[in-house]
């Protein structure tokens, strides 16, 4: 639901006035017991988790269930309503809660009609949402480089080369990768999102092409970049159809996750990625690792060798196992990033009101 004024009953939920009103007198709730009233009724008839209580109205401030059981019971107190034969308020034992009164959306009456005022909300929107999703792609980036320099670095050094130099490098190509990755992805969602909020397809579309783009545009790059400076190119680096399949999984988890709590929201988006990586390696492609190893095979004098991961399964080098295991690994990472990002800045929006839920 997406307007700002709620009536169920005898009483009217203002969200832009943060007021409960039963019969046009105010009734008192203190911030937090608003927010979980407000989730409820925006959900209304549908299930909401217990995780979605402790994201959206504690937001990641520790508390026990007791809390969140105190604060359901003081809102059956204020609406006049019973736990055994609830009115509004439903238990879901072991799972969570669910308002079960007809809810209906109540237009303010001096609300303009929408004008091209309207605009700049769109593009906050887009800008927020795929700026966020861009961070948490270069998150992503960030702990996929200290992982793989950790491992470059702790194999035998050539001299001169340090294993701070080597982390620093890593570092930096992995987190600009995944940021650039990060953020056609992101932007290709949120447009998708704008544009059709409820279809999955769109969503996965808008992921898809903005890997491919950003794919194919540093591939494209990253291959003339070796060929003009060093005479000859790398071979096939991951890009346009590993960014393609990589960034429709995210955009596809950011559809299965949009009712979920932050935290189920990231486990989607995990898994999806990480079946995502596994079919991009076994269908003959690459992401960071594979592409790493190969350019380090290619360079004449390369230094960087990721053998070590190869070891822990048993391989001699970086074989066919641990391209499959990192990828499924780098897959999980940069969706479970980007969808928690993702999320985040929804939150943000809907608070402001912004986007619909």
């Amino acid at each position: 639901m997406t307007a700002s004024r709620f009536r169920f009953d005898r009483f009217l939920l203002d969200l832009g006035d943060r007021q409960l009103r039963c019969d046009d007198a105010p009734v008192e709730l203190n911030g937090r017991y608003f927010d979980a009233l407000t989730l409820l009724v925006r959900e209304a008839g549908a299930l909401v988790s217990k995780d979605r209580f402790f994201d959206e109205v504690w937001r990641g401030v520790p508390v026990t269930d007791e809390a969140l059981t105190q604060c359901i019971r003081t809102l059956r107190r204020q609406l006049g309503d019973s736990a055994i034969s609830p009115r509004f308020i439903e238990t879901v034992p072991k799972h969570g809660y669910r308002f079960i009164a007809p809810v209906q959306p109540v237009d303010r009456p001096d609300a303009a009609p929408p004008s091209a005022a309207a605009v700049p909300d769109f593009r906050r929107a887009l800008l927020l949402v795929g700026g966020a999703g861009t961070l948490g792609a270069g998150g992503a980036g960030v702990i996929g480089g200290l992982v793989y320099g950790f491992i470059a670095a702790s194999q035998p050094l050539q001299p001169g080369i340090g294993t701070l130099s080597v982390l620093l490098v890593l570092l930096c190509v992995t987190t600009l990768v995944a940021l650039l990755g990060g953020a056609g992805v992101a932007f290709g969602i949120a447009a998708a999102e704008a544009a059709a909020p409820r279809s999955w397809l769109w969503r996965t579309v808008g992921g898809a092409g903005g890997g491919l783009l950003i794919g194919a545009t540093v591939k494209l790059l990253g291959l003339d970049a070796f060929s003009l400076l060093l005479g000859q190119s790398p071979g096939d680096i991951t890009g346009a159809g590993e960014g393609a399949l990589l960034g429709g999984a995210v955009g596809l988890a950011s559809w299965l996750a949009r009712a979920q709590s932050l935290r189920r929201g990231v486990a989607i988006a995990a898994l999806v990625g990480a079946a995502a990586g596994v079919i991009t390696v076994s269908a003959g492609g690459r992401l960071m690792a594979g592409s790493l190893d190969l350019l380090s095979r290619a360079m004449p004098g390369s230094r960087l060798r990721l053998d070590a991961i190869g070891g822990l399964f048993g391989e001699t080098g970086f074989g066919p196992v641990s391209q499959i295991v990192t990828a499924g690994l780098e897959g999980a990472l940069f969706a479970g990033c980007i969808l928690g990002a993702l999320v985040l800045a929804r939150h943000s929006l809907r608070e402001t009101r912004f986007i619909p839920r």
